[in-house]
C-alpha cells in the first residue's frame, strides 16, 4: 500500500521549511506538488514547471479549475499574480541554464553518494524521464521525496542503486515518511525524524551507511 494523505502532506510540509524567501523552485510529481500548499505566507517564491509554467500557486479549490492550467503531472494549479505560462523549450532553457534554486523531486531509489534513481523500473512502461535528469543536474539543490521503503518492504536508500541511474552524486537532502538526511561529503547524515519515530526505526530500514 502506498503512503496515506496525512504522511504524504506531512512529507510536503518538512520540505516547504527548505524554501526561502525570493528563490525560484520547480516541483516533481507526486508528493512534491503539495509544497505550495504548506509554505508560510509570508515566504514568496516562484514555483517553476517544465511543461510551461512560471509563479504556480496553490491548488484550486474544487470545481475552481481553469482546464488549461496544470502542472508537470497534468493536475490544475492556480497562477499567482505576474506569474505567466510559455512553451516547454523554454521552460527547460531555464533548467539548463541554472536559473533554479532548487528542484524537489520523487525517487525509486538513492544510494549513500546521492545517486538518484528515479525514471525506469526494467521491465515495466513509464511514460518516460521528463525533465528529471536536466532538473538533478543543473538545480542548485536536489531535494527527494519519497517514502523510506518500497511497497515490497525493500529499502529506497541504499548502498548502491540498482535501478537506473538518472543522475549519480546529484541529491543534497531525503526526506521520507521516517526521518529527513542530507548527503555531505562525509556520507548520509541523519538530521531529524519524523514525529513518532524512533532511530531504531530508521536504522532498521535504511539500507546505507547512516551517520548520525
Amino acid at each position: 500500500m502506498g503512503m496515506g494523505k496525512d504522511i504524504r502532506n506531512l512529507i510536503a510540509k518538512r520540505a516547504a521549511q527548505e524554501i526561502s524567501d525570493g528563490m525560484v523552485v520547480n516541483l516533481g510529481i507526486g508528493i512534491p506538488s503539495l509544497v505550495p500548499n504548506h509554505l508560510s505566507s509570508n515566504i514568496h517564491v516562484v514555483f517553476q514547471a517544465e511543461n510551461g509554467v512560471l509563479g504556480m500557486g496553490s491548488t484550486p479549490d474544487p470545481e475552481k479549475e481553469d482546464e488549461n492550467l496544470c502542472n508537470a503531472a497534468g493536475y490544475p494549479v492556480t497562477l499567482v499574480k505576474g506569474g505567466s505560462y510559455f512553451d516547454s523549450a523554454l521552460a527547460f532553457g531555464m533548467i539548463r541554464r541554472g536559473k533554479l534554486d532548487i528542484t524537489i523531486l520523487g525517487s525509486l531509489q538513492v544510494s549513500e553518494k546521492g545517486d538518484l534513481a528515479n525514471w525506469i523500473v526494467p521491465g515495466k512502461r513509464v511514460p518516460g524521464m521528463g525533465g528529471a535528469m536536466e532538473l538533478s543536474q543543473k538545480a542548485k539543490k536536489v531535494i527527494v521525496l519519497m517514502s523510506h521503503v518500497d511497497k515490497s518492504g525493500q529499502a529506497k536508500i541504499v548502498k548502491k542503486c540498482s535501478l537506473p541511474i538518472t543522475t549519480p552524486s546529484c541529491v543534497d537532502i531525503i526526506i521520507t515518511d521516517l526521518a529527513v538526511m542530507e548527503i555531505t561529503s562525509e556520507g548520509l547524515h541523519l538530521k531529524e525524524l519524523m514525529p513518532g519515530i524512533s532511530l531504531n526505526q530508521v536504522i532498521e530500514k535504511t539500507e546505507a551507511n547512516l551517520m548520525y
